[in-house]
């Protein structure tokens, strides 16, 4: 849960890097003067458009969607922005964990505080009560399309403001909207001519689900090195495929760098100097520096792209001060991050193929290892499930790699005519992520195993990773349960944020 830096809170930046965010993120917020006048400037500057304006403003006195020629009275225009939560927040299926709504909040306070929204600071107060207090509102996984924005879960986020939906807090339960004004001893919110639309138009959904997939990537790309790396001494490799000359003769960056944190990792390993006996190993080792490097390469794209959406203002219609216009486009269609979030999974998934495969040769009685890495073989069946489960994973990874981003569903009466589903890549993406991490710590667990039935020790730095996590959960796969190994196996890995 967030924590307190010294008491003090933190502003809104106009640019984050990713982990500058991830940082953030563990920060109340404040709403700073400088924020409230580009808001107060932006609410001003559309009051005073309107007033001049001959033509109906898109989403501020028209319906929405195909109802865009709907023109509405001047008396109507808070009912219209009420009433587009109301039915806009049509979410379904299982409760997005708190962290992601808390994400989602953050981004919306973020792209509200560019300034090119028209949304009054009461609206960021209100917003910035819930993220500090802790209560999240209850949104759901499904109902997005990814265009028009994260309409729906958007929806379910904002109802609180004007008493409706649901609220949860990590120590205190669940709360309806309408008790969540009365403990602050507020009223519901009378939204002004665009403020609803400002609120539930944005892409906060999808990239809240990248945010996470960033800070989670992280981990894997810290901790993929080290486990493949025992993998390569368990299983007695070769050293050649990771000399830099292999390299350099086709440049590609992840590769090179690939490549070289084997070698940091291995550099003083007794058993990588050790003569071999093969002339070559199988490609899941061989070929870790191609492989892992090109997973590398296309998650950095994904990351950059993320990055830009991160500090891209992505509701509709915009308020530009500066050129004395409002305008209508698609800075909501979540195209650009439903590509990314869909080769994200694609290249996360081989990292968890080619895991599960030298898991397969160490469980394999190859090379000196005993069959499945078992005690007495055929009374004990050692590693033999734990493989089985991951390659149970490694095959759902390919599934759920079926891109969401190639589909398109017409809506809103053809006049959004084309959809990311970038939400369903999203949400898919994570659960890529969960099962590279567990193919990951079943990879590590085997190599555990396998290098205790070698005679000479692996480097030392990594010897003592090995030596500190078979000391911390006394790992002994004939009396706990598999699935407590490969949880402790995950945990040690991977562990979830405090």
């Amino acid at each position: 849960m967030p924590s307190r830096n010294n008491n003090k809170d933190i502003e809104m930046k106009q640019f984050y890097t990713l982990q500058e965010a991830i940082e953030a993120l563990e920060l109340p917020v404040e709403l700073t003067p400088e924020v409230r006048e580009r808001m107060d400037r932006s609410v001003a500057f559309l009051a005073n458009y309107l007033s001049k304006a001959t033509a109906p403003v898109y989403g501020v006195n028209t319906g929405f969607g195909s109802l865009q020629n709907v023109e509405i009275s001047r008396e109507d225009l808070s009912a219209l922005q009420e009433n587009l939560l109301i039915t806009h927040a049509a979410g379904v299926g299982n409760p997005l964990n708190m962290h992601l709504v808390r994400t989602m909040l953050w981004l919306k306070m973020l792209n509200m505080s560019k300034g090119y929204s028209a949304i009054r600071p009461e609206i960021f107060e209100r917003l910035l009560a819930m993220y500090n207090q802790q209560w999240y509102p209850v949104v759901t996984e499904q109902g997005s399309l990814g265009a028009s924005g994260d309409l729906a879960p958007l929806s379910q986020m904002v109802l609180p403001l004007i008493g409706k939906g649901f609220l949860r807090h990590p120590q205190h339960g669940e709360i309806s909207g309408e008790q969540w004004l009365a403990q602050n001893n507020w009223k519901p919110l009378q939204l002004g001519p665009k403020e609803a639309l400002g609120l539930i138009n944005g892409t906060q959904f999808m990239l809240a689900h990248s945010v996470e997939a960033y800070r989670r990537i992280r981990q894997i790309f810290k901790q993929l090195p080290i486990v493949s790396a025992l993998s390569i001494d368990a299983f007695d490799c070769r050293m050649d495929p990771f000399q830099s000359p292999i390299h350099r003769v086709r440049p590609h960056a992840g590769q090179i760098a690939a490549a070289a944190e084997i070698r940091a990792i291995l550099e003083d390993s007794p058993i990588a100097k050790q003569t071999k006996k093969q002339v070559q190993d199988p490609y899941s080792f061989r070929c870790i520096p191609q492989v892992h490097g090109a997973s590398y390469d296309a998650l950095d794209h994904c990351l950059d792209v993320w990055e830009t959406e991160l500090n891209s203002v992505t509701d509709n219609p915009n308020v530009f001060e500066e050129e004395n216009i409002v305008l209508s486009g698609g800075n909501f269609h979540g195209q650009p991050l439903a590509l990314t979030l869909d080769y994200a999974a694609m290249a996360l998934s081989e990292l968890g193929s080619i895991s599960e495969r030298r898991t397969y040769l160490l469980v394999s009685g190859q090379r000196g290892l005993s069959p499945y890495l078992a005690d007495g073989a055929g009374l004990d069946s050692g590693y033999m499930i734990a493989q089985y489960s991951a390659a149970a994973l490694a095959s759902q990874n390919k599934q759920l790699c079926t891109p969401a981003s190639v589909d398109s569903i017409m809506s809103s009466n053809g006049q959004e005519d084309h959809v990311s589903m970038g939400a369903n890549a999203a949400t898919k993406l994570l659960r890529v992520i969960e099962n590279v991490e567990n193919i990951l710590a079943v990879e590590w667990l085997c190599g555990v195993a396998a290098l205790k039935q070698r005679d000479l020790s692996t480097a030392p730095a990594l010897q003592q990773g090995v030596d500190a996590f078979s000391k911390a959960y006394e790992i002994d796969h004939k009396t706990q349960p598999m699935q407590e190994l490969i949880a402790c196996a995950k945990g040690w890995l991977f562990p979830k944020m405090g």
